[in-house]
C-alpha cells in the first residue's frame, strides 16, 4: 500500500530483514539507524497476510495513550530520504523475512523498485563467524557480472541455503536491476546480542560504495561500549577468554580459525547467559546504548 509517490533522483534502494540474514542484528540495526538519522518518509507498507504464518511469527499488542489496545503486524516498509552531499535519494526496506511465497515477495519489491526507477538494489547481511569482537569488523561485499568490476566488489562464489536477500537479488538480475550485497562478519559467540559495531562497519562500506557519509557517531559511541562490555564478559569465564585470545592471534596473522576449537553452542551459551544474569543485576548488557 503506497502512502506516498515522490520522484526520486537516481535512486539506491537498500534492504534488510529481520532473520535468517541478519547475525548480531548487524543488517537490521544498520537499516533502522540509517532511517532515523536520515529522517526517512514512509512510501509503501508490504501486506504481511500473504507471506507470515502468524502463530510463528505472532503480531504483537500494545496499548495506546494507555487505554487503546493496537495490533502490531510483522513490519515490511519502505521509506526515503536524501543521501547526504550526494545527487541521489535513498529508499530503505526494513522488515522482518517472510516464510510464505518469497517469489511473489521478492516480485512484489521488484515493483517497488521499478515504480522507483530504482538504480541499483543494495542488501545488508550480518553472517557468523570466527571472528573475534575486539578486532576490526570484516566486511565482504560481492555483485554479480560487470556490475561487480564497476563498484569495486568481489564475484560470488556462494553454493548453499539461502535467504530472502538470495532470492531477491536472483528477481533483480532476472529484471536486469543492478544489486550487490554487503555482509558483516559477526562473532557467533555473541550472535543473539545486537551488534552496533558490525552495524557500524555495514553503514562505513555503504556509504563508500555510495560516495556519501553518513553521521553514525551515536553508533560509535555504542560501538565502543559494546566491545567494552563484551570485554568484560569474556574476561569472566577461562575458556571463552582462551577462545577469543586464539581468534585474535589468528585474526592478526591472517589465518584460518581451527574448526576443531571449542567454537559451538556451549561457548555462546556461557557467554549469552553471563550477559543477561548480568543485565538482571542491574548492569549494563551489550544491546543497552
Amino acid at each position: 500500500m503506497w502512502n506516498n509517490r515522490p520522484v526520486l533522483r537516481n535512486p539506491v534502494l537498500v534492504c534488510a530483514f529481520k532473520g535468517w540474514n541478519d547475525g548480531g542484528q548487524a543488517a537490521t540495526l544498520a537499516a533502522t539507524f540509517l532511517r532515523e538519522s536520515l529522517g526517512g518518509e514512509r512510501l509503501v507498507d508490504v501486506d504481511p497476510e500473504e507471506f507470515y504464518d502468524f502463530q510463528e511469527t505472532r503480531p504483537t499488542v500494545r496499548l495506546e495513550d494507555g487505554l487503546v489496545r493496537r495490533i502490531d503486524w510483522p513490519e515490511n516498509s519502505v521509506t526515503y530520504a536524501q543521501l547526504p552531499g550526494a545527487e541521489r535519494d535513498i529508499a530503505i526496506l526494513l522488515g522482518n523475512e517472510p516464510q510464505l511465497r518469497w517469489r511473489t515477495f521478492s516480485n512484489a519489491v521488484l515493483e517497488v523498485a521499478r515504480s522507483l526507477n530504482v538504480e541499483l538494489v543494495i542488501t545488508l547481511g550480518g553472517l557468523l563467524a570466527d571472528t573475534p569482537h575486539t578486532r576490526p569488523v570484516p566486511v565482504t561485499g560481492t555483485a554479480e557480472g560487470d556490475m561487480a568490476e564497476r563498484l569495486g566488489l568481489t564475484r560470488s562464489n556462494y553454493e548453499g541455503p539461502t535467504g530472502i536477500v538470495g532470492v531477491l537479488h536472483d528477481v533483480c538480475r532476472d529484471a536486469s536491476i543492478p544489486s550487490a550485497s554487503l555482509w558483516a562478519a559477526v562473532p557467533h559467540y555473541i550472535s543473539v546480542s545486537p551488534n552496533p559495531k558490525a552495524a557500524l562497519a555495514l553503514l562505513d562500506r555503504l556509504g563508500a560504495l555510495l560516495d556519501t557519509r553518513f553521521d553514525t557517531m551515536e553508533l560509535g559511541q555504542a560501538s565502543v561500549r559494546f566491545e567494552r562490555q563484551v570485554s568484560s564478559a569474556v574476561a569472566s569465564d577461562d575458556d571463552v577468554s582462551s577462545y577469543v585470545r586464539d581468534l585474535e592471534r589468528r585474526a592478526d596473522a591472517g589465518e584460518e580459525p581451527l574448526r576443531d576449537l571449542p567454537t559451538g553452542d556451549e561457548l555462546a551459551a556461557e557467554l549469552q547467559q553471563f550477559l543477561s544474569d548480568r543485565g538482571r543485576d542491574g548492569g549494563e548488557s551489550p544491546d543497552q546504548e
